[in-house]
């Protein structure tokens, strides 16, 4: 036992010399004045965003909107490196993992939280982050309880285990929490609670508890201000914020645009949270540490539904944009952005569908030539098209499924799709949505698999696990060649992703490369100079 802890001390030694000499390495011709570490760091994921994600909205942002994306100038201004996105284990990972990996700087298992591979349970930066005097927050435009922020203060062998986590939020200590998920809060007997609730935000609440624990309360002894719309929120002048604005799940970013229009909106948005966030956290003279999610990208991802994964990007870039702003110019801050995995498997293809007629080029040495490519390589006017979507395709299918039978047609729905989108579904391929089979990867008792009959996924239909995502995908997928993209999974793939480091020099240059999820975890905690081993 002696040689193995001695072994175990030898490595974590070796490590931390190698991080710092890569740091030195990086900054041997700057200023000796130039920080070693930081006060504040602000770690910004976005869920299932891979390159292919970022591309999107950098080709809506030049082609359509016009206007530099926040994600582009950290990219600019700070240095890019990429991330390999697999865990202890396995070569694809979950958000669990990932997070855990990056919270923690140890390899993980899919679907554990805050556990090392073997089970043992590991520190993470939030907790070193408050051990060392500073403050703390998780911010997600999921609910608080899911995989990503869970990560950061829960410890369980899986993720699922959302109420116990909710516990265990409220006990770390986290000065700042802020997402959606009250119906991990309270009791079982939610009915017999008194609380000031928009019936907007939530109309469907239910607690997913068996027991009369009643986590507000014990937040509110802990010295939380509890927030459960945009106003209060606002209003709080606590160091210790609870906000909690709606049952599940926050609305996706089409809908809460659709809120902002109409000024019907009573819910905080993502930049909003984020922007309070720092608000609190940076009262603490000892700094912080804040960790936001723009979780919902990765939804879209799983639903292979590219309109919302558009907005859902540019809903997480509106939140860099008040990171970028806080941050622009201070030297004791490192903003540090990157991606749990990719989701989808998503890209812009090229076809044989609508190839595009010849056209006279006049200019250049031939004076007037005939130019016709021989595919489409893909339409930049589908990048309005695509931000034109009035609604996700899950609500859509959500609100078809809740007809009357009777009218539950092919031409039905697709009158639906016609309504909502500018892409159109013909009632032959409503029908291939709607027509199901017996579920060949049936699992009795599994949460996702557990269904005897499934819709029909011709092709990858093992990719394809989220059940209830299938008319989703089906859809997606027929619409698809419209949109020139293509869909690879329902579920994640191993597509490295991009890390952006923004904030002294002689840091930010140490997340340049290529490195390992674990590696980036063990950087985050060096970068304010707390100790990364467990």
């Amino acid at each position: 036992m002696q040689t193995v802890n001695l072994m175990k001390s030898f490595k974590a030694a070796v490590l931390a010399a190698t991080l710092a000499l890569s740091i030195f390495a990086c900054s041997k011709q700057h200023s000796a004045s130039s920080p070693t570490s930081v006060k504040n760091l602000i770690l910004l994921i976005g869920d299932g965003m891979g390159p292919q994600q970022i591309a999107l909205a950098v080709a809506y942002s030049r082609h359509v909107s016009k206007t530099d994306l926040n994600i582009f100038r950290l990219m600019q201004e700070g240095e890019v490196g990429a991330v390999m996105p697999d865990g202890a284990t396995n070569l694809v990972i979950d958000s669990a993992c990932s997070a855990t990996q990056m919270a923690t700087g140890i390899g993980c298992r899919p679907e554990m939280l805050g556990l090392d591979a073997s089970g043992n349970r590991t520190e993470t930066i939030l907790e070193k982050a408050k051990a060392a005097g500073k403050s703390a927050g998780l911010v997600s435009d999921t609910r608080i309880t899911h995989a990503t922020p869970a990560a950061f203060a829960s410890h369980v062998i899986h993720r699922r285990y959302e109420n116990e986590i909710a516990e265990q939020l409220i006990e770390s200590g986290t000065d700042v929490l802020l997402s959606g998920g009250l119906r991990t809060f309270i009791p079982s007997a939610a009915k017999s609670l008194k609380l000031s609730l928009d019936k907007r935000n939530f109309s469907k609440l239910k607690s997913t508890r068996e027991d009369d624990l009643n986590l507000l309360e014990r937040a509110q002894s802990l010295g939380y201000d509890l927030a459960f719309d945009k106003s209060k929120l606002e209003s709080s002048r606590s160091n210790k914020i609870l906000g909690l604005f709606a049952p599940s799940g926050m609305p996706d970013a089409i809908e809460m645009l659709r809120r902002r229009r109409t000024n019907r909106r009573t819910m905080p948005a993502l930049k909003e949270m984020t922007g309070k966030a720092i608000e609190v956290l940076s009262r603490n003279p000892n700094g912080f540490f804040l960790m936001v999610e723009g979780g919902q990208i990765d939804w879209a991802g799983h639903e292979n539904d590219a309109g919302r994964m558009l907005h859902e990007m540019l809903r997480f870039d509106e939140a860099l944009g008040v990171v970028y702003d806080w941050a622009k110019g201070r030297d004791d801050t490192l903003v540090v952005v990157t991606a749990d995995h990719e989701t989808g498997s998503f890209g812009f293809s090229y076809s044989a569908r609508d190839i595009p007629e010849a056209e006279e080029l006049r200019q250049g040495f031939f004076g007037s030539i005939s130019y016709q490519p021989r595919y489409n390589f893909g339409r930049r006017e589908n990048l309005a098209k695509l931000f034109a979507q009035k609604r996700t395709l899950l609500s859509i299918v959500e609100e078809f499924e809740g007809l009357d039978p009777i009218a539950r047609s092919p031409q039905r729905l697709a009158s639906m799709i016609r309504e909502s989108t500018p892409f159109s579904l013909s009632a032959e391929q409503a029908r291939d949505v709607l027509a199901k089979r017996p579920n060949r990867f049936y699992v009795e008792g599994h949460s996702k698999l557990g269904h005897r009959e499934s819709p029909v996924i011709k092709d990858f239909a093992a990719f394809y696990p989220y059940l209830e995502n299938n008319r989703v995908n089906l859809i997606a997928r027929a619409i698809a060649d419209q949109q020139d993209v293509v869909w690879g999974t329902g579920t994640h793939t191993s597509v490295p992703v991009l890390v952006v480091a923004y904030g002294p020099k002689k840091l930010r240059q140490a997340y340049d490369g290529f490195q390992q999820m674990t590696d980036i975890g063990k950087l985050l905690a060096f970068s304010m100079g707390l100790d990364h081993s467990n």
